[in-house]
């Protein structure tokens, strides 16, 4: 992530709700589960809470594209994610996803990508165990004390 200086504004990001890869059989057998629903929605309210805080980021509300991002894969549509976060005006768009293999192997993603250019700037991982609002609000918390707002992160290290 690109570093700011004391004096200029903080990036204006779009963070959009996240979204459920669900490669499970309980999945494939019952469809959605409204407590996951719950927690895509709670993990970005979490994310979304945390950078505005920071102070590092103007977290933009996204209620105009919503609905759009919505009826979007926004990890498979072509870089919609990017045209969505441009048209609110944004400088980065967020998106995350969660891969569900089983009620106890979980992983939680985050991607970050110039909303100018479509680039890559970030993208982090957390694997979780079970399936559960402490579970996943643990490794939101993780993610983002440890990568999103952790000192440095991304930065070219010396070799």
């Amino acid at each position: 992530m690109s570093a700011t200086s004391a004096y200029a504004e903080p990036p204006k990001v779009a963070v959009f709700d996240f979204e459920l890869i669900d490669t499970s059989l309980q999945g494939e057998v019952q469809g959605p589960r409204q407590d996951e629903q719950q927690r895509l929605a709670h993990a970005a309210e979490q994310l979304r809470s945390a950078l505005q805080e920071s102070g590092k980021f103007r977290v933009l509300d996204i209620a105009p594209v919503n609905d759009a991002a919505h009826h979007s894969n926004l990890q498979a549509c072509g870089g919609c994610d990017v045209k969505l976060a441009s048209d609110i005006g944004a400088d980065l768009a967020i998106t995350g996803t969660v891969q569900k293999v089983s009620n106890l192997i979980l992983n939680m993603n985050i991607y970050l990508r110039d909303a100018h250019t479509g680039k890559p700037v970030a993208a982090m991982t957390a694997d979780m165990r079970g399936n559960t609002e402490e579970s996943w609000t643990r490794t939101m918390a993780w993610l983002i004390r440890n990568r999103m707002l952790a000192p440095n992160y991304g930065a070219p290290q010396a070799q």
